[in-house]
């Protein structure tokens, strides 16, 4: 972990690694020679200094998520500054105004340079002392999955595949292990900073026999903590939770989908307790009254009618339109199981696995055009520009075709700015976060109020990182 105070300078180094998984070795992509990158821990209010510089062998940036920073910082080719060049650099002026867990990433072909382990993550200490409640430790864990095909890691510097569903990978990884271990001690009480790398899988990671406490999200924590067995991360999201190791033993980390539970790695806890026992404080659940004050100027908008209508949609072009067409009829048994060749969601609208490889593998963004489609207007990706006024939350309503010719998740960012959920198909949230990234499921319709204060030229689009490829993405100023 690396500490910065006000106005402090840390050189970030791109550059490639030889990375041991499962007994064999991959040369592979890291920040300052490690998988995940350098946590970096700075106070809330803090403005750090980043020199990167790209050792790589493609030109990249650096992308702070979820960070409300100046524009020009923000790490987006074409849009706020040219890429960065093999050898080259560039010095980003960082700024952090709110407290929680934030990652930074390039912004270039990121389905080749993140899923090479490009990666990190910011946590910036709230300014309140009393924001979290107390606890024995505190852990960031990137939950990823990497494609090995035959033992060996095939991705292409020069050509984007796996443009129809994203890549999914056969080995899931903790904090860059396949292996990972954490060790614990009885009557520990640990809050995990849990960010999802993975190009597109999404996660429902739980602990065997123990209960979380959800006190976090993207951007801090919620309005008051909750009871969950499990917690759901689409690529890119944060999740904030904590965990009391109430007795000794072997427990698994695991991700829980509908139709199988897959390891993630271990934790071992230890029979010798740890002083000081923190039972009682796990044990209550927190209000946070700040965090609902910082709401209130948007409240009056969460029951708002939207000002604006998102549909995410599909265009599949040539032999993928055509394969498309073969794996949707008569490849599908009757129970629902398919042959290889079965497309589409589970019934609570997520992709939870790959379900046909080959085509994945085959679908590039010359046979795939994912949209984003502004129904006012009716443009679509980057040819939409809207034009926000600053100060002026605007409602944001987020519908998920589920006529188009693959319907499947999106877990949807905007830069620059953060957000509320306000409903999820017409059910309004009980209990708000700050949000930069939301999932909506196939099917779905999703309603956001989005706080409008950071002026400039922005990017919201997909974070799978083949459909941003895929052209899944459009531009949007707060003026």
């Amino acid at each position: 972990m690396v500490e910065l105070g006000q106005g402090e300078s840390y050189d970030l180094v791109a550059g490639f690694v030889e990375k041991e998984i499962l007994g064999g070795k991959y040369r592979m992509l890291a920040y300052n020679g490690s998988i995940p990158g350098p946590l970096i821990r700075v106070k809330q209010g803090t403005e750090v200094i980043l020199n990167f510089r790209n050792n790589a062998d493609l030109a990249s940036t650096v992308h702070s998520h979820g960070v409300r920073l100046d524009n020009a910082f923000d790490g987006v080719p074409g849009l706020t500054q040219q890429p960065v060049a093999p050898g080259g650099s560039f010095a980003y002026r960082v700024k952090f105004p709110d407290p929680g867990m934030y990652w930074y990433h390039p912004h270039l072909r990121e389905d080749y340079a993140q899923e090479l382990g490009l990666y990190g993550n910011y946590l910036v200490v709230p300014a309140d002392p009393d924001y979290w409640a107390v606890v024995n430790r505190e852990i960031a864990l990137f939950l990823d999955d990497l494609l090995l095909t035959d033992g060996k890691l095939e991705l292409s510097r020069t050509k984007v595949d796996h443009a129809l569903m994203g890549r999914f990978g056969n080995v899931m990884l903790i904090n860059g292990k396949a292996d990972y271990l954490l060790a614990a001690r009885q009557g520990e009480v640990v809050r995990l900073y849990l960010t999802n790398a993975a190009n597109a899988r999404p996660f429902n990671f739980a602990i065997t026999d123990h209960l979380f406490k959800l006190v976090g999200g993207d951007g801090g924590g919620y309005e008051r903590d909750e009871w969950r067995d499990s917690v759901l991360l689409g690529p890119s999201e944060r999740v904030i939770v904590e965990v009391f190791f109430d007795r000794p033993g072997a427990f698994t980390l695991e991700n829980i989908t509908p139709g199988k539970t897959i390891r993630l790695g271990m934790v071992n806890v230890a029979a010798t307790p740890v002083p000081p026992a923190r039972e009682e404080d796990f044990t209550s659940l927190k209000a946070r009254p700040a965090v609902s004050r910082s709401m209130d100027p948007l409240r009056p908008y969460l029951a708002k009618p939207p000002d604006k209508r998102l549909r995410l949609s599909i265009e599949l072009k040539g032999g993928m339109a055509a394969m498309s067409g073969m794996a949707q009829g008569g490849h599908v048994m009757p129970d629902g199981a398919g042959m290889g060749h079965s497309m589409g969601p589970s019934p609570d609208g997520i992709e939870w696995e790959d379900p046909d490889p080959e085509m994945n593998r085959s679908s590039s963004p010359e046979s795939v055009l994912w949209k984003i489609i502004d129904e006012e207007s009716g443009k679509e990706n980057m040819a939409i520009d809207w034009r926000l006024k600053r100060g002026e939350p605007v409602v944001i309503r987020i519908f998920n075709d589920p006529a188009s010719a693959h319907p499947m998740q999106h877990p949807f960012h905007f830069h620059g700015q953060r957000f509320l959920v306000a409903a999820r198909d017409g059910v309004r949230e009980s209990n708000l976060v700050w949000k930069d990234t939301v999932l909506v499921p196939a099917g779905r319709t999703v309603d956001i109020v989005l706080d409008t204060t950071n002026p400039g030229r922005w990017m919201a689009h997909c974070h799978i990182s083949e459909h941003l490829e895929a052209s899944m993405m459009f531009g949007f100023r707060v003026e």
